[in-house]
């Protein structure tokens, strides 16, 4: 399985995350490519390399009108870029309608547009207004929406199918910000990592921001340990302040042991039920959230012509399933086997062809690759131009 893991040992900041995923990809050229050519308003991005107590990474450099965020402000990973800037507010909506009009896929507008709303909601508990009334300072700006839209971009590149954070160390002490001193973490840091783990450590000041939170919180499947795992690549993405342990996010990319789920398999007999009602007894099975139904034709007691039901569930499931097979057929008795299911990860991918957009379903897992085109959509062409299907792959296997 596919796993990337985020050591969270110095905090965590959309800088330093987007730099740490960064170093991960094959074709680095390519990404700055593609943010630079996103349209976010006044930025270009670059991709700078820092060394922290003798480790070189890179830090993600931003620039709005030409301008680097260093310059205009010291963003040192800490809070007070967050709320210091009064010059420039933004509503969740204005940031939505940028994000929206970004020339990125439509699943990276979304993680992006959630990931904003963890933080004005966050933002809302801490000032005690309705997320309508947020505005935010320096996270609303266009280097702030940089950050998040490049995290939320490597990760679709990537496409890890586990993602694991370590606790994250959030610093301690206190920080100034435009509202007046506030404690480490900042009320809205704090809010965003319930039920994460997460400790102080023996950093004085704000490791982790509200951004670098709300990012991690989104995308991370668990938290703990690093896992076992054969690791590929690593990339570290530095923070611009100094301390005595390197100012780094550390990301892992690499494999762990694909293992079986365990699921329920339900049968009976059954031989006095017509196929009609079968069937209706098979959509209401699979409405309920079955993994797999099917029949088998089968030879009964008195010679009887039957069918096998076979029903597929979760353990969760087994007892809704269970009523379900009931209530819908005639059986009088269910059997019941444990079994282990090897699975592979599976997507809908979508890509341009002569005959326009067609969707392709990708398998991946145990070392292999397979992508075969999606039926209903060569139908529905094969129809459209009067052609067969295997007219349709021939020219698209061209």
């Amino acid at each position: 399985m596919k796993t990337l893991y985020l050591e969270c040992s110095m905090g965590a900041a959309g800088d330093m995350l987007s730099a740490a995923l960064y170093e991960l990809l094959d074709d680095k050229e390519a990404f700055i490519n593609k943010i630079n050519n996103s349209g976010i308003p006044k930025v270009t991005v670059n991709a700078e390399p820092m060394t922290k107590c003798g480790i070189l990474g890179t830090h993600m450099n931003v620039l709005v009108d030409g301008v680097s965020e260093g310059e205009e402000h010291e963003h040192h990973h800490d809070h007070e870029h967050e709320h210091n800037h009064e010059h420039h507010h933004s509503s969740l909506k204005d940031i939505e309608d940028i994000i929206d009009a970004l020339n990125i896929p439509e699943n990276v507008k979304t993680d992006a547009k959630n990931v904003y709303a963890m933080i004005a909601e966050a933002e809302s508990n801490a000032h005690g207004k309705p997320v309508s009334e947020i505005h935010f300072h320096e996270v609303g700006t266009m280097d702030a929406i940089a950050d998040i839209t490049m995290v939320c971009m490597l990760m679709n590149e990537l496409k890890a199918d586990k993602i694991v954070a370590s606790e994250i160390h959030v610093g301690s002490g206190h920080v100034h910000c435009a509202h007046g001193i506030l404690p480490v973490p900042a009320p809205a840091t704090a809010y965003i990592l319930r039920g994460v783990p997460f400790t102080a450590g023996h950093i004085k000041g704000e490791l982790c921001t509200p951004t670098g939170a709300a990012l991690i919180k989104y995308f991370a499947a668990s938290f703990g340990e690093m896992p076992v795992m054969t690791v590929d690549k690593i990339g570290y993405g530095m923070g611009k302040k100094d301390f005595e342990q390197a100012n780094c996010v550390r990301a892992f990319l690499g494999s762990t042991n694909e293992k079986a789920s365990q699921i329920t398999e339900l049968s009976c007999n059954i031989d006095d039920m017509t196929g009609e009602k079968i069937s209706f007894a098979m959509e209401k099975l699979f409405e309920a959230g079955a993994l797999e139904v099917y029949t088998i034709p089968v030879g009964m007691k008195k010679s009887r012509p039957g069918i096998l039901l076979s029903v597929m569930c979760n353990e969760a499931k087994k007892d809704e399933m269970v009523s379900l097979i009931f209530k819908h057929t005639t059986t009088l008795g269910i059997r019941e086997n444990v079994s282990k299911r090897y699975t592979l990860k599976r997507e809908i991918i979508k890509k341009e062809t002569p005959f326009g957009e067609i969707r392709i379903k990708k398998s991946e897992g145990f070392g292999v690759v397979r992508e075969k085109y999606e039926y209903e959509d060569l139908a529905r062409i094969a129809n459209e131009k009067n052609i067969s299907i295997d007219e349709i792959l021939k020219e698209l296997d061209k």
